[in-house]
């Protein structure tokens, strides 16, 4: 069943689905960590990690070559530009609206030089892999402003909306969605059947949805599958997620996220060969090749 929407109505406050938790996250300089695996990735899986980056100004910076296994991100530019590398060292540019898709299945490097033309916000979103896909081959999809579909005042990034589909095969009903609204406008929601996780994360201005949230919160909703309305007090920019909240064990390591730890272990050793080559290809020094193998060797947890 696809979500509802229906931009001229709103519900009785008194059946408003409840805002269960909300936080701004912790910030280090521009980048702001609104969820993690350890804390309310346990909330909302699938979404697992989420990352909001807000810059003011150009900025460049060289980022080192990293791993991930188990996981897929999806990276959404909704303001400015920005410019990096894919897992293949070739360059990619992106505009407002543009968007990155990276299953890592059972292992994928990237990194590199990144950064901007002026200001810019985005979030990079991780997704818990279930067991058939967390090993699977990884992948890289890109798509630009054009290609990502709109229902409304939503653009579909995930998941599929009164039959405008996303371009993302993903890997579990999840509907992810980019929502502008002007002030004055109100915007319903319905998920789809069995969509139990729903939150919303506001980049710019402030809404009611129950409750007022504004911008930089991220707010996690009840589970039940009850739709929501939204109220722009102001124009207004937010992501949201939702889904059937995942069963699965998270089994992390530093730089992965699992369903159990053989699992887990054969991620990090398909991180290793990877690594192996990327040294021999001269695209990884042996120092950060060693420095990965270290920080994968300290860290196992689960929740």
């Amino acid at each position: 069943m696809e979500p509802a929407i229906d931009p001229g109505v709103t519900g009785n406050s008194q059946d408003a689905r409840r805002i269960l938790q909300r936080t701004r996250g912790k910030a280090t300089g521009s980048i702001t960590r609104l969820a993690s695996p350890s804390d309310i990735g346990r909330l909302i899986k699938p979404f697992v990690f989420l990352d909001y980056i807000d810059v003011k100004s150009p900025i460049e910076v060289n980022g080192p070559l990293h791993p991930h296994s188990g996981i897929a991100t999806l990276t959404a530019l909704v303001e400015g530009s920005f410019h990096h590398q894919d897992s293949k060292g070739q360059p990619k540019s992106m505009k407002a609206g543009g968007m990155e898709w990276m299953q890592a299945g059972r292992g994928i490097w990237h990194g590199g030089p990144a950064g901007t033309s002026g200001a810019a916000k985005l979030y990079q979103l991780w997704i818990a892999l279930p067991p058939t896909l967390e090993l699977s081959a990884p992948y890289e999809m890109f798509l630009e402003p054009d290609e990502v579909p709109s229902n409304g005042p939503a653009r579909v990034m995930m998941g599929r909306i009164e039959g405008e589909a996303s371009p993302v095969s993903e890997p579990r009903p999840i509907t992810y969605l980019n929502v502008r609204l002007r002030k004055g406008e109100r915007w319903r929601y319905t998920p789809p059947r069995d969509h139990d996780v729903l939150w919303i994360s506001v980049y710019s201005g402030s809404l009611d949805a129950g409750e007022q949230v504004s911008e930089g919160e991220l707010v996690v909703f009840e589970h039940s599958e009850r739709s929501v309305d939204f109220f722009a007090k102001e124009d207004c920019g937010f992501v949201l997620g939702s889904a059937t909240h995942s069963p699965f064990d998270l089994v992390e390591g530093y730089y992965s996220v699992h369903t159990n730890p053989a699992a887990l272990q054969s991620g990090e050793q398909e991180i290793e060969r990877l690594g192996a080559q990327l040294c021999a290809d001269g695209r990884l020094t042996p120092e950060r090749a060693a420095q990965v193998a270290h920080q994968m060797s300290t860290v196992t947890t689960k929740s």
